[in-house]
């Protein structure tokens, strides 16, 4: 049951629409994946990946096991790549529920292999090759050897693919992807033929034709941020709402919020919104942020609480500031419209951060809900 006015909106439609437009962006690529990690980036990990497997993804990719069991237990069938690396904990589920896992040293093959004996089943891995990310992977002809060597001591254990991961595809220079492809030819020319290749995410997909490969890796792209000039256009599919419940005429002089940080200037009027830090609204939006209402953009004011802001607006039409009034902190309202890159922008982050910002307590409403 939700009491307050505090929600998160996804548009499946966005997200349907995004994937059908990535998939033919990124051609000849036979195949999409849908990254669908850390609750699909905000926006609902099964719904999104349900909704991108109907409109032209093929695989899903998590970053855990944990996120891949929940999607075969929301009865998800198609394959499964886990992007991170598994301990002995997690390998016995990643064989169990059938995903494809990251694996990058000798040490992974044998917890698979360890796994899929007791299951009786086999495991698929992926060999992850770091050319220039410095996270995980193999990063030279002797350690790929090292994997090689160690998948003839393992039965139960099958390669079927290799992929690696750009660390700067969305900045001004070509110089180091271009490297960084260089080095995974290198690497995967010492592979068994057949397997998927794959190594370009959002931005180099769009930004590096010759990286497709066998696959692409759609993240940000889907929720519709461009990642790059390039990019074809992409619906945003996340918003967040919330809503007017107190507004107040405050003189000159009276300060607002904790530490006394604003002192209104002049005569002016508050509106008090329901969402804070406690929701994900960073403390550091504090001063800096706008937020929207009657159609216009209002600043917030004073220091962001653990559950509530301020916001000045004066300007706002008298008839648009009932009790209930809708507020957007993130979205469309009329002609405005405040993006997760210039949310990021205010608190100092990124867009990837301000759509995973709200907390478990902001519902998630999708299009049937609205």
């Amino acid at each position: 049951m939700q009491y307050r006015g505090t929600n998160i909106r996804v548009d499946l439609g966005a997200i349907a629409a995004n994937t059908a437009v990535l998939r033919r962006a990124t051609l000849p690529a036979p195949h999409m994946l849908a990254v669908v990690k850390a609750n699909a980036y905000g926006h609902g990990l099964v719904q999104v990946a349900k909704t991108a497997l109907q409109n032209g993804a093929d695989w899903l990719g998590v970053a855990i096991p944990e996120e891949g069991e929940r999607l075969r237990e929301a009865g998800v069938e198609a394959p499964i790549l886990v992007l991170g690396a598994v301990t002995e904990r997690g390998a016995e589920a990643s064989v169990r529920n059938r995903l494809t896992q990251a694996v990058f040293d000798p040490a992974r093959v044998r917890m698979l292999e360890e796994a899929a004996a007791r299951l009786n089943m086999t495991a698929d891995m992926h060999l992850k090759c770091d050319t220039g990310m410095g996270r995980i992977g193999v990063r030279t002809e002797h350690e790929l050897q090292a994997v090689l060597d160690a998948l003839k001591a393992a039965p139960h254990v099958r390669l079927t693919g290799a992929f690696t991961h750009f660390a700067d595809a969305d900045g001004d220079s070509d110089a180091y992807s271009l490297r960084q492809i260089d080095a995974f030819n290198r690497l995967t020319a010492l592979l068994p033929k057949g397997l998927l290749i794959h190594a370009a995410a959002s931005a180099a997909s769009l930004r590096y034709p010759q990286a497709r490969y066998g696959m692409t890796r759609q993240g940000i792209s889907l929720y519709g941020c461009a990642p790059v000039p390039e990019a074809p256009e992409l619906k945003p599919a996340l918003s967040w709402h919330t809503e007017i419940v107190y507004v107040k005429d405050l003189p000159a002089g009276a300060c607002v919020s904790y530490g006394c940080t604003y002192k209104a200037e002049k005569d002016m009027r508050v509106a008090t919104l329901p969402v804070g830090y406690g929701d994900g609204y960073h403390r550091a939006l504090s001063g800096k942020a706008f937020v929207l209402i009657g159609g216009k953009r209002c600043p917030v004011i004073g220091r962001v609480c653990m559950d509530q802001i301020m916001a000045d607006v004066t300007d706002v039409p008298e008839e648009k500031l009932y009790l209930g009034a809708p507020a957007v902190l993130l979205g469309r309202q009329e002609n405005e419209e405040i993006t997760a890159d210039e949310l990021a922008s205010w608190a100092g982050t990124i867009s990837y951060e301000m759509l995973l910002a709200a907390t478990a307590r902001v519902p998630i409403l999708y299009d049937g809900d609205i």
